[in-house]
Order: C-alpha cells, then sequence, then structure tokens
C-alpha cells in the first residue's frame, strides 16, 4: 500500500478511536458521578467507604468505563500525537459540562460555560490539524 492510501485509514480510524475515548470518558465520569452522589457516605481518609462504593454498580460501570477508556486512550497515543490526542479528546469536557447539567442537575455559572467554550474552540483548531508529524505504520 502507497502512504497516500494508508493516510485516510489512519485518519479514520483515529478519530472513530477519538470518538470511544470520548464516549467512554463521558459514560465513566457520568455513571462515577451519579453512583458516588447518590452513596450515603461522605469520603474521608478512611478506605473502607471507598471500597463499599466499588460495590455500587453505577460506581462499578464508571470504574470500567474509565478503564476502558485508558486502553482506548493507549491505542489512540499509538496512531497519533500526544500535542494532537490531549486537546482533541478535551471535548469530552465540554460533553461532561452538559451531562452534568442534564443528567446530575449540576449548577453551571457562566464563567464554566465559558471555559466549556474555550474548551471546544481549542479542541476544533487542534482538530483541524494533522493528527501525526510522523509516519504511522498501519497493518
Amino acid at each position: 500500500m502507497t502512504a497516500s492510501k494508508t493516510k485516510p485509514v489512519t485518519l479514520l480510524r483515529v478519530w472513530a478511536i477519538v470518538f470511544l475515548f470520548i464516549a467512554l470518558k463521558a459514560v465513566g465520569n457520568l455513571s462515577l458521578a451519579w453512583g458516588m452522589k447518590h452513596f450515603p457516605q461522605v469520603m474521608s481518609a478512611n478506605p473502607i467507604p471507598y471500597i463499599e462504593a466499588m460495590f455500587n454498580p453505577f460506581v462499578a460501570l464508571g470504574v470500567l468505563a474509565l478503564i476502558l477508556a485508558l486502553l482506548t486512550r493507549m491505542a489512540l497515543l499509538s496512531l497519533a500525537d500526544l500535542s494532537y490526542v490531549l486537546p482533541v479528546t478535551a471535548i469530552g469536557y465540554v460533553i461532561a459540562a452538559f451531562m452534568g447539567k442534564t443528567f446530575l442537575s449540576e449548577t453551571v455559572s457562566g464563567q464554566r460555560w465559558l471555559g466549556t467554550v474555550l474548551i471546544f474552540v481549542g479542541a476544533a483548531l487542534v482538530g483541524s490539524t494533522s493528527h501525526s508529524t510522523t509516519s504511522v505504520q498501519i497493518e
């Protein structure tokens, strides 16, 4: 295969993994937050409540989704530059703000929305650049 035929496949694969990572991270954080907000104890330095919280189905789902997100990020970093991956996946913070407001009834201040818009603009700017400054071999 020539380099020109490899690039579109690589770009498609990169974006598919970016979307998978963002979805896993969003679901994991939402589930974890939901489970912890409904956990009867306030967390402290004592490790026992943390272990008990792990048995909450929402917390367990959140932890599992975040572990899968980490593995997905590892795959993504094998295909794209760190300086591309981290800013582009920051769009997950925008999704988190919307999900926190929508599903957790959180109050999101104007300053937080402004910061969220800045994150979105930065992620869009980085997303418009090449995902890799070095050649990546896909097998």
